[in-house]
């Protein structure tokens, strides 16, 4: 979304029973005397006004990751007569200018991915001077509510971590590198860190890689290996950098094993191949699904949802034992 574009909503043509229907069954309310939310400069929010929400994410174009996030936007959109525009920058500084683009281009609502919160509190900041509301996905669950967010959807990296440290250390275990794709990413930290703390055992070291540099990655994971044989599990903390882990240990033929944070088809293949351990599922269509109807219970029935915390969808975790079963709803694009 660019300044001076002409914007398409998506969802707008939703037939009106359909619409009022799903308010009454999420929101439980009892008519158009619900209480109308106020934003912090004290304007109240205009619930006639059409519900046009901008899905702002840190992630790249292509990201399978994220296209289940943005699959979950647009069909909740659908589903309850509300626009949806996504759009996508892994620049802080870019995803900054996506949000002023959205609130100078009329935005009534604002979900935000916030990788390196940092470099977004002005532009949230001045979303909420305009009174949009506001609810962040994924990471920067810690600023949410100092930034002014009515909500925070996703999973608490560090909960899950410790979940995934605990686990393999159940599984026995013993000498784990956990690899790091993206400098400056709190979320990808706290996964390491709460791994660290879950596993409980000394032998357990970050390596920091860039994404965007793949062969440099796999390289530096065979290095890794070949440097200490004592390493039995390499955790990633993404799909991409899993399969170059899977490949570093094939051509180490270590005993290794790898495991991963978050799914898609590829990492349900390798589950099923036996290639990959498990993976830590965020259930990540809920963090573009569930956004769209807290904005719409708060401008329709004055409503937030997590009582000031954040609405966790994990973790949960994919191996063989569920692995078909997810993959199910993988193949139709919402796991």
């Amino acid at each position: 979304m660019s300044c001076g574009s002409r914007t398409r909503w998506r969802g707008t043509r939703l037939p009106w029973v359909l619409a009022v229907c799903a308010a009454l069954v999420l929101a439980g309310c009892t008519g158009p005397s619900a209480q109308q939310p106020v934003d912090d400069a004290g304007a109240a929010a205009d619930s006639d006004a059409p519900l046009r929400v901008a899905v702002i994410s840190h992630s790249t174009p292509g990201d399978a990751f994220w296209d289940v996030v943005k699959a979950g936007a647009e069909a909740a959109g659908e589903e309850l007569g509300v626009g949806v525009e996504y759009s996508q920058n892994p620049d802080p500084a870019g995803q900054a200018r996506l949000i002023g683009n959205a609130v100078a281009q009329g935005a009534t609502g604002l979900v935000v991915s916030m990788a390196n919160p940092d470099a977004l509190r002005d532009a949230i900041a001045n979303a909420r001077k305009a009174g949009i509301p506001v609810v962040t996905i994924n990471s920067g669950a810690e600023e949410s509510k100092e930034f002014g967010a009515i909500g925070h959807v996703g999973q608490d990296e560090r909960i899950a971590g410790e979940a995934t440290g605990e686990r393999l250390a159940d599984g026995n275990r013993r000498n784990v590198l956990c690899v790091i794709h993206e400098a400056g990413n709190v979320g990808l930290n706290d996964r390491c860190g709460g791994a660290r703390d879950g596993f409980g055992g000394n032998n357990f070291r970050n390596l920091q890689v860039d994404i965007n540099n793949p062969a440099d990655v796999e390289a530096r994971i065979t290095g890794s290996l070949q440097t200490d044989q004592n390493i039995d599990t390499v955790l990633t903390l993404n799909p991409q950098i899993a399969a170059n882990a899977v490949n570093a240990v094939r051509s180490t033929g270590t005993d290794a094993k790898v495991a991963t944070f978050d799914v898609n088809p590829d990492v349900l293949s390798a589950i099923k191949a036996g290639d990959v351990l498990f993976a830590v599922d965020q259930q990540q269509y809920q963090q573009g699904y569930l956004p769209i109807v807290m904005l719409k219970l708060y401008r329709d029935n004055g409503n937030t949802l997590g009582g000031g915390e954040q609405v966790l969808t994990g973790p949960g975790f994919v191996d063989s034992s569920n692995v078909d079963e997810v993959n199910k709803y993988a193949s139709r694009g919402t796991r």
